[in-house]
């Protein structure tokens, strides 16, 4: 199967190099309440034209009605909703120029693939012989040229796919909008469809919105991630911003192998403060706190390094900051990954990770004490 990226050359609309993007999404303010539940509380939301941006977060945070409203799909009850600078929060869906695939594709199963795709420009009121053309080029587009004439039972989770999308890209949208769209794709087609949707993306340059609760999806694929929460964003970045540097409690534990502590400020020096944290001292970077003062120091578990203390081996950790003897609970094996999961004497749990053929961690047993290690710079200081 031909990926996206080689596809068939067609007159999809898409961006030339050196045109702006268009697509630019501006939120206001936007709120939406379903009875005495507010579901989306008063959002400030920038999409750039062109970009590729995940909304993501846990079941219920407001990430899928939050994209509804953007489509036109539910109403917005307060705030502004601007696109391309224009506000759009009372034009129906069918002409806001965005089109959505949803999570379960929404395909007509009595119509053939090219009756599926040709849908929406009959909507339009497109004569069959326009629309017959265009269809046929967004089949090609999509290396779906043979199944054209199948109905989607006949076609594989994959497929089906790509035929939601060649019927939302077929009108020509500035905005594409994607509810959960690997959710139904087993694991490995879900590897490969990230890279299809991404390489998609980058050749028609018009912006994608992207829903997922998913943080491996979200961190492989977007340009930048919002992060969403009891119907409010708590961060916007770059992936590898969100996931190193989160900019609070839920965002840290949400992104995943965070250890999180919680702490007091116990000296500080030259930029550089010491918290104790049950136990534990940690020094990390930080100016303007003072002495006392609560809050959450969290630790990625790929920046720790766990060795083994045998009477060969590391000598036990001393007195000084970010280390400390643990014992190894379990070893989880995932392939290129191995993370270990260890009991602090405080018992409380800590979790490290390295890479699988870093083979360091070899000489590790469960049942065995372990010393545990990190750098200044991997602490991260959550306030409040």
């Amino acid at each position: 199967m031909a990926s996206v990226a080689t596809a068939t050359q067609s007159n999809l609309a898409h961006a030339a190099p050196d045109q702006p993007a268009k697509g630019t999404v501006v939120l206001r303010g936007v709120t939406k309440r379903f009875g005495e539940t507010i579901a989306v509380d008063s959002v400030d939301l920038t999409v750039p034209g062109g970009s590729y941006v995940v909304l993501l977060g846990p079941s219920g945070c407001g990430k899928t009605t939050l994209l509804r409203m953007i489509g036109g799909h539910e109403r917005i009850d307060a705030g502004e909703f601007l696109l391309d600078g224009v506000n759009t929060n009372d034009v129906p869906p069918a002409r806001r120029d965005i089109s959505t695939v949803f999570q379960h594709y929404g395909l007509f199963p009595h119509k053939s693939v090219r009756d599926n795709v040709e849908f929406g420009l009959k909507m339009r009121g497109q004569s069959k012989e326009a629309r017959r053309k265009r269809a046929d080029e967004a089949l090609a587009f999509l290396d779906l040229t043979a199944y054209a004439d199948r109905k989607p039972r006949q076609l594989s989770g994959g497929q089906q796919q790509r035929v939601a999308l060649a019927r939302a890209l077929v009108t020509e949208p500035t905005v594409l909008l994607l509810d959960e769209p690997l959710g139904d794709l087993d694991r490995l087609l879900q590897l490969r469809m990230r890279v299809e949707l991404r390489a998609l993306q980058r050749r028609l340059r018009i912006t994608f919105i992207h829903v997922t609760h998913n943080q491996e999806e979200a961190l492989a694929i977007a340009d930048q991630i919002v992060v969403m929460q009891d119907g409010r964003i708590q961060q916007v970045g770059r992936p590898q911003e969100v996931y190193t540097r989160p900019a609070n409690l839920f965002t840290s534990g949400f992104m995943g192998d965070n250890n999180v502590m919680p702490g007091r400020v116990s000296a500080t020096e030259d930029g550089q403060v010491w918290i104790e944290a049950d136990g534990l001292t940690l020094l990390a970077r930080h100016a303007g706190l003072s002495l006392g003062q609560a809050m959450h120091a969290s630790v990625r578990a790929s920046a720790i390094v766990a060795q083994p203390m045998t009477a060969e081996g590391v000598a036990a950790p001393d007195d000084g900051p970010n280390q400390a003897t643990a014992t190894l609970v379990f070893l989880e094996y995932l392939g290129d990954v191995v993370k270990l999961h260890c009991r602090l004497a405080n018992g409380q749990m800590m979790t490290a990770k390295q890479a699988e053929r870093e083979r360091s961690w070899s000489g590790l047993a469960e049942g065995e004490p372990v010393r545990l290690s990190w750098g200044i710079d991997d602490v991260q200081l959550l306030l409040g």
